[in-house]
C-alpha cells in the first residue's frame, strides 16, 4: 500500500501522487445523488441484521424460531443486490475483461465504455418489462409466498422497479462516457 501524502518525507512531496485505486476515486457527478443506493444498501443491512438477531434471541430462549424470517432475509439479500449493482452500474465499477476494456486508444476505450453501459441498459429494461408481466400475474391469480402465505407481488414489485433504476443509472453513464473525452 502506497504511504498516504501526509506521510510522505518532505523531499518525495515534489514527486506526483501515484494513480489511485479505483475503489478510492472520488465518484463522479451524477444527476441523482448516489447516496440513494448507499442508504438503501445501509437500511437494507440494517433490516436484515436486526431480524437475524432477533431470530437468533428467539430460539436461544424459546426453541423455536420466527418463522417469517427466512423469507424476508431471502428477499432482502436479493434487493441488496440489485441495489448494490444499480450503485456498480452507476460507478462503471461493474465486471468487465480488462484485457479489451483497458487496451487501445482513449477513443477505443470510451466507445467499449459507452457499448457496455448501452448493453447494460437495454438487458435491464428488458427484464424490468418482462417482469411486470411477473408482478401483474402475481396480483390476477393471487399468489402467495410460500413461507408465510404474504402477497407474492409484496415481493415481486421490486424486480421492475430496480431494474428499471439499474437501466436508467446504465442510461446515464452512457451519456456521462460519452461526453468525457478520456476513459479512466
Amino acid at each position: 500500500m502506497p504511504p498516504s501524502p501526509q506521510s510522505r518525507p518532505a523531499q518525495d512531496a515534489a514527486l506526483p501522487d501515484p494513480v489511485l485505486p479505483e475503489a478510492d476515486r472520488p465518484d463522479e457527478a451524477t444527476r441523482v445523488p448516489l447516496a440513494i443506493e448507499d442508504w438503501a444498501t445501509v437500511v437494507i443491512m440494517a433490516l436484515l441484521a436486526c431480524i437475524t438477531f432477533a431470530n437468533v434471541l428467539v430460539r436461544y430462549f424459546t426453541d423455536s424460531s420466527f418463522a417469517w424470517t427466512e423469507e424476508f432475509s431471502v428477499f432482502l439479500m436479493i434487493l441488496l443486490a440489485m441495489v448494490a449493482g444499480s450503485a456498480a452500474v452507476a460507478r462503471d465499477r461493474h465486471i468487465r475483461i480488462e484485457f479489451f476494456s483497458e487496451s487501445g486508444s482513449a477513443e477505443r476505450r470510451r466507445r467499449l465504455a459507452q457499448l457496455g453501459a448501452l448493453v447494460v441498459a437495454l438487458v435491464f429494461f428488458l427484464m424490468a418489462a418482462l417482469s411486470v408481466r411477473v408482478v401483474y400475474d402475481d396480483i390476477r391469480f393471487g399468489e402467495t409466498s410460500p413461507g408465510i402465505g404474504v402477497p407474492q407481488w409484496w415481493y415481486s414489485i421490486w424486480l421492475p422497479i430496480v431494474s428499471t433504476a439499474i437501466a436508467l443509472r446504465a442510461l446515464g453513464l452512457f451519456v456521462r462516457r460519452g461526453r468525457k473525452s478520456v476513459v479512466r
